[in-house]
Parts: C-alpha cells; sequence; structure tokens
C-alpha cells in the first residue's frame, strides 16, 4: 500500500486571494483619505459680491431685451467690419460704453474698444485684425444711468485671412 506522502505540496491560491484582497482593501483606504482630503466649495468665498454682479449682469440683459427690436448687428466680410446701431432714443442722450471682443479659445487674442457711436447712429469697427475663427463681440453700454448689454456670436471665415495681413488692429 501507499502511505500518504509526508511532504503535501503547498497551495498558494488561499495566500494569493488573501493578498489581492489586502491590496484592494489597502487602495480603497489610500483613495478614500485622499477623496476626504479635497475641498469640494461649489460656493466662492466671495458669494454675494458674484451674485450681486450677475443680478446687475441680468437687468443689463433684461433691459436691453426691452430694446432689442431697435438694436443692429452686422458682421461685413468682405470689408472686414462690424456694424453695429444703437436705439435712437439712446443715442440722443450721447451712450457711454466698451465693445469687447472675446475669443473663447485664446484669451490673448481679447481686445476691447470704447464705444463710440456716431451721430447717425452707428458704430463701425474694423476686425480685420482679428484671427479667423469664432469671435463674441461683448457690448455694454449705459444711457440715461441705466447699463445695458449685448452679446452677438460671428466667424471670420478663413478666407478673411487674406485681407488680415494688411489690416490695422482694432485694439
Amino acid at each position: 500500500m501507499t502511505s500518504p506522502s509526508s511532504n503535501p505540496s503547498l497551495n498558494l491560491w488561499p495566500y494569493a486571494i488573501i493578498g489581492w484582497f489586502a491590496m484592494f482593501v489597502s487602495a480603497l483606504i489610500a483613495w478614500m483619505a485622499f477623496a476626504v482630503r479635497q475641498n469640494l466649495d461649489l460656493v466662492r468665498p466671495d458669494y454675494y459680491e458674484q451674485e450681486i454682479r450677475f443680478q446687475e449682469q441680468l437687468d443689463r440683459v433684461n433691459r436691453t431685451a426691452a430694446v432689442h427690436s431697435e438694436l443692429a448687428f452686422q458682421y461685413e466680410p468682405t470689408t472686414g467690419e462690424v456694424i453695429l446701431r444703437l436705439p435712437a432714443a439712446h443715442i440722443a442722450q450721447h451712450p457711454t460704453g466698451r465693445i469687447q471682443f472675446y475669443r473663447a479659445a485664446d484669451a490673448a487674442l481679447d481686445c476691447e474698444v470704447p464705444l463710440t457711436i456716431a451721430a447717425h447712429g452707428t458704430q463701425r469697427l474694423n476686425v480685420r485684425a482679428l484671427q479667423v475663427g469664432p469671435w463674441k463681440m461683448r457690448v455694454t453700454w449705459s444711457v440715461a444711468s441705466k447699463e445695458y448689454f449685448l452679446e452677438k456670436t460671428f466667424i471670420i471665415p478663413a478666407a478673411q485671412r487674406d485681407l488680415n495681413a494688411s489690416a490695422t488692429s482694432v485694439k
């Protein structure tokens, strides 16, 4: 008869399973410690001031909605100009403000010019120096201590690139 072996083979599976569970629990604890230490404040320290500014912006937009039909914005790709027309009632009161050209892809390309409406109610802006691509024009103006805001998006086409080489900047 054969007698049982006095040297049984060592089974490593239980040790491997225990090792994997130990590594999993260690990784889980490390991840939880990392997650607990993260600052997840969704409110800014200056929340109240930001809320007031946001409400002021909403008020500007609402006031502009009342005169929106009298506003005109036109981009002329052939001449490389943006033409802005304000309401006639605002022209007589000599509006003051600024026009910002905003490029979401590159903040270094952003520029700002003062609002200088001519007597006939329009302002022409040469935008040939702006890079090809999408732009937002944000106009903020004030009349009789009330502020207004207009935002329009336009795209300078690639064909404009030839005109850009010989243009002057709106800055």
